[in-house]
């Protein structure tokens, strides 16, 4: 009796996981910054954390529709291709066989092996055989416009709690050290979450995220201390 071999491929996760760590790292980029840069204005708490809600209600909302609409140009891109794809295959069959046997042959396959094969997969499925091995697109990696646009709200939604619960908790004395070392914190376990579940190293994609969220904390807490200054 043939046992069944399964295999969990990473690559399966890659639509929602790009959104999603896009999604939770901006908004704690960006919702941190923007605490950072008006409490540095020497302004009240209670002022950071509204300045807070509204970059969370702003950001989550920009970045599901930066996603739909982005993600929404690859599906076009993506759907035009396949028509056209499926307007060869009625028009021209043989050309389209030679083509997809070419491909096999190009990929090291022996010439006749790869008529066979291609013949055999034009059978079951024309346009899945083309669009998979002429195009490049698979089920695993099509556009998800929907998929894209909440995932990516939800995640910053979640993100941009973070350094707002820091904005409560901490006191008002130690807010922007506490919204900065707390935000650093985030950063870095979102880093090793997105390493984690893409299968890739945990140390490079974690300093990478707080390398860059550490510059933009610190160049908006700057620009806010001088505007305080001079206004």
């Amino acid at each position: 009796m043939r046992s069944t071999h399964k295999e969990n491929h990473l690559v399966e996760r890659i639509g929602w996981l790009r959104a999603a760590v896009l999604g939770a790292n901006d908004s704690i980029i960006s919702t941190a910054s923007l605490i950072l840069g008006v409490a540095s204005a020497a302004s009240a708490p209670g002022e950071a954390l509204i300045a807070g809600v509204a970059g969370l209600v702003a950001g989550a909302m920009s970045m599901a529709a930066g996603e739909y609409v982005s993600v929404s140009s690859q599906s076009d891109t993506e759907n035009a291709d396949l028509a056209r794809e499926k307007a060869e295959l009625a028009s021209q069959p043989d050309a389209e066989l030679d083509e997809l046997a070419q491909i096999y042959v190009d990929r090291g396959v022996e010439a006749k092996v790869a008529r066979e094969v291609a013949t055999h997969l034009m059978r079951k499925d024309a346009l899945g055989a083309h669009s998979r091995d002429e195009l490049g697109i698979s089920a695993h990696t099509i556009a998800r416009p929907v998929q894209a646009a909440l995932t990516s709200a939800f995640t910053f939604s979640i993100g941009a709690a973070a350094p707002l619960i820091l904005v409560l908790v901490a006191p008002a004395s130690l807010l922007i050290p506490a919204v900065a070392a707390g935000s650093l914190l985030f950063l870095a376990v979102l880093g090793m979450i997105g390493a984690k579940a893409g299968g890739a190293g945990i140390l490079k994609p974690t300093i990478r995220v707080m390398f860059w969220g550490a510059l933009a904390m610190a160049l908006t807490t700057g620009i806010g201390a001088v505007i305080g200054k001079a206004i």
